[in-house]
């Protein structure tokens, strides 16, 4: 249970905080955003604030801004059709009964002849006394068929309206946002915690590790291992990695006194399935506002280094499915990391949150980052791609997607249950 409120805790900041990026800037720019939803399939929970109805749904495997225009817009009406019109005290139509007119006896009911609700605005039709009346409709009237009303999207406010900035902005920010959370998560993570000082003293000590085995102790100053003398905390760590399973000397100094200690380093999986060694200490900290700051950003950047090498890695031919980690993957290590506590719980976050923003703006159909190819396409050409070739293209790109998160969770699954 611990473990499933930890990711679904986590996966929803996650979520909400990129799509709350999307959202921010796509409003800012004007268009219409008519659903901000956390995962995907059916309803959950709805509430419907200013003009965008905020949606929870039954899979969390994502979630999406629908911003009008990306999609075919609502409702097509052709001449002939007879509608209600609702009519506010300007005489704008503010409602269109598409269908069920009998339920809205508020309406006045035409026959359309002709119907603009992008550019221009108005409604030529024939009333009950066939005199062909122009109206004009208010820029947020709505649409209501089978009783469910939805907003029109004058051109002004459709995503194709805007300029190539604004419409990159409103795809990029939602990346952006989860650099943000990251570097805010890490930055709490050290006013809290305090920072790691990258000097060869020993904080804190895990019971029952081998360090804590061999006797080391907080505040011990590690002078050398194996006659190499150390400076820094990178260097000893470095040290400890290449040795695992290896008996190797600590020259210690603690309270003046130097102490010789021999220690084994336990075996762990490192970054990219390699064994690495594990004594079980931590650095020693110390607070700082503006440390804190520094820390938040120079952690932020590390982690972003760390997924690139990954990346490389595709690109070289060394990668292998096991450094990556699908659904299952992700929800075993969620729960690996909070059995260690509230602080390791939030670096595995913040991690998280700088490889959804990365993997989001890699120029792969489907992804903000391809979409934000394509936007790129157009600044050059000077005019958009064409939208059905467009959407083909993010069509294959998601297909493929999915294909790929079958076979990673597949893999997953085999590593950690088979």
């Amino acid at each position: 249970m611990e473990t499933l409120l930890s990711v679904i805790i986590i996966f929803g900041v996650l979520v909400f905080i990129h799509e709350w990026g999307h959202l921010y800037f796509a409003k800012r720019a004007g268009i219409l955003c008519r659903e901000f939803a956390i995962g995907f399939g059916p309803k959950l929970f709805s509430f419907k604030r200013n003009e965008t109805v905020y949606t929870i749904r039954l899979l969390p495997l994502g979630g999406f801004v629908r911003m009008a225009g990306e999609d075919p817009e609502i409702v097509q009406i052709k001449p002939g059709y007879e509608v209600g019109l609702v009519f506010n005290q300007e005489k704008e139509v503010t409602r269109l009964i598409i269908n069920n007119k009998s339920k809205h006896p508020e309406a006045r009911v035409v026959q359309i002849e002709q119907i603009d609700l992008e550019r221009e605005l108005y409604v030529d039709a024939y009333d009950e006394t066939d005199e062909l009346i122009r109206y004009r409709i208010h820029e947020k009237a709505e649409l209501v068929q089978d009783e469910q009303a939805t907003q029109i999207a004058p051109w002004n406010r459709q995503f194709g309206s805007k300029t190539v900035g604004q419409r990159a902005m409103a795809i990029f920010a939602g990346p952006f946002m989860n650099f943000v959370l990251a570097f805010g998560l890490l930055t709490l993570l050290a006013l809290f915690q305090g920072m790691p000082v990258d000097e060869p003293i020993v904080g804190d000590v895990s019971a029952g590790s081998a360090a804590f085995e061999a006797g080391l102790q907080e505040n011990d100053r590690i002078l050398s291992i194996e006659n190499t003398p150390l400076d820094t905390w990178s260097d000893m760590t470095s040290i400890i990695q290449e040795n695992p399973n290896q008996l190797i000397v600590f020259e210690v100094e603690r309270n003046g006194q130097v102490l010789t200690l021999d220690i084994t380093p336990n075996e762990r999986e490192g970054q990219f399935g390699e064994p690495e060694g594990f004594v079980g200490i931590g650095p020693a900290t110390e607070f700082s506002l503006l440390g804190s700051v520094q820390f938040g950003a120079e952690r932020t950047y590390l982690f972003m280094t760390m997924i690139f090498e990954v990346l490389k890695m595709m690109i070289t031919g060394e990668f292998s499915l096991d450094y990556v980690a699908g659904p299952v993957g992700i929800y075993n290590y969620t729960g690996e990391a909070a059995a260690m506590g509230i602080f390791v719980l939030m670096q595995w976050a913040a991690a998280l949150s700088v490889n959804l923003g990365i993997i989001n703006l890699l120029p792969i159909p489907a992804m903000d980052g391809g979409r934000l190819i394509f936007i790129g396409l157009e600044a050059v050409r000077g005019k958009p791609i064409d939208p059905q070739k467009e959407g083909l293209v993010h069509f294959v790109g998601f297909a493929l997607l999915m294909l790929l998160m079958i076979v990673v969770t597949w893999n997953d699954i085999n590593k950690f249950f088979m």
